[in-house]
């Protein structure tokens, strides 16, 4: 693992997506189960977890196929200020790193289909915050993010499934914090980031095989974005292009099994930073945000949302309980962001 000082890190920001598992679904959010059958009650729903406005410790979810406003889930045992990363599979979510008031390396658990606080799941190789996740259905990985001054270029990964500290995969090709991970069920794609000069470079692993990264291609924007994704395609948006500004609304796609550069995709209703990304299998979702002008200024509790495989600008979905950013997202049915 390489590490790469610097004096100061400014305008960092945005929280990193998490990620869901391999299980789609063509269903609405919550299926109809048989009677005490709680295994499947967690599909479709998108977690919200942390995040500053100032530190956040609740988390809230969303069904990801029903527009309307989030619901509250529970509590983190620490306020994730900075950038904590969430991923998941199909029934559960983890959260690790973040800062408040200092960098943890702590990750924690939630099952997505039943509302409660946190649990201790183990450490991250290192504290740091603004790193960037994925998942399949059975691995979890977490790339790059910084400790001021030190910027990380490794990948940790975990067994979703169990509980342990995470073991180095291997590095992304760039010593950067703020990278966005998304992924299908067997490629983890890792895009953006900071060095804090903005990357538009493209990442990706293969999850089962630890090793470093190889070169995807770079995005249209040089950005700290967010991502989501389902099986097949990869979202990113937003984000600060520079860490004095301006402001993104851009989206890109991406085919994750292939490789090549982003394309167009269309607009967010909002320029936003600081946001974070989850997916179904038809609808990718961007929550919290920070604003600048010409909007008002601060933390924002907006959720916004795109469909997956229709080109377009993305649409007001709801609310958040509280205006928050530097959050991170996950979802159960898919592969992108959990909101931090």
């Amino acid at each position: 693992m390489a590490i790469l000082k610097v004096n100061t890190i400014s305008g960092i920001g945005t929280e990193g997506p998490v990620f869901e598992g391999d299980i789609k679904f063509t269903s609405q959010n919550f299926l109809t189960l048989p009677k005490g059958d709680t295994t499947q009650r967690g599909r479709g729903r998108g977690m919200i977890m942390g995040g500053f406005h100032p530190a956040v410790q609740t988390m809230e979810y969303v069904s990801i196929q029903s527009l309307g406003n989030s619901i509250a889930f529970g509590d983190m045992s620490t306020p994730t200020q900075g950038w904590g990363s969430a991923l998941a599979s199909s029934t559960r979510a983890c959260i690790g790193g973040g800062g408040y008031p200092s960098n943890i390396n702590t990750i924690e658990f939630v099952t997505i289909a039943i509302t409660s606080n946190t649990t201790n799941f183990g450490d991250l190789t290192a504290a740091k915050v603004n790193t960037g996740t994925c998942s399949s259905q059975v691995r979890g990985l977490i790339a790059g993010g910084n400790s001021t001054p030190v910027f990380f270029n490794n990948i940790d990964f975990i067994t979703i499934a169990s509980t342990g500290d995470a073991q180095d995969f291997g590095d992304i090709n760039n010593l950067a914090t703020g990278v966005r991970g998304l992924s299908s069920p067997t490629r983890g794609v890792f895009a953006g980031g900071g060095t804090p000069t903005r990357l538009n470079v493209i990442d990706f692993v293969t999850i089962a095989t630890t090793g470093n990264a190889s070169d995807f291609g770079d995005l249209n924007v040089a950005t700290i974005p967010a991502a989501a994704s389902n099986n097949t395609r990869g979202i990113i948006a937003g984000g600060y292009i520079q860490p004095s500004g301006p402001v993104s609304n851009f989206i890109d796609f991406i085919t994750i099994a292939t490789t090549g550069n982003a394309q167009d995709f269309g607009d967010l209703f909002e320029n936003v930073y600081n946001h974070g990304g989850m997916a179904s299998e038809t609808r990718a979702l961007f929550v919290g945000a920070y604003q600048l002008s010409p909007y008002s200024q601060g933390y924002k509790n907006i959720i916004q949302f795109c469909t997956i495989q229709t080109t377009g600008n993305a649409f007001d979905f709801g609310d958040m309980l509280v205006n928050r950013g530097q959050n991170d997202g996950s979802t159960s049915d898919c592969h992108g962001g959990l909101a931090e």
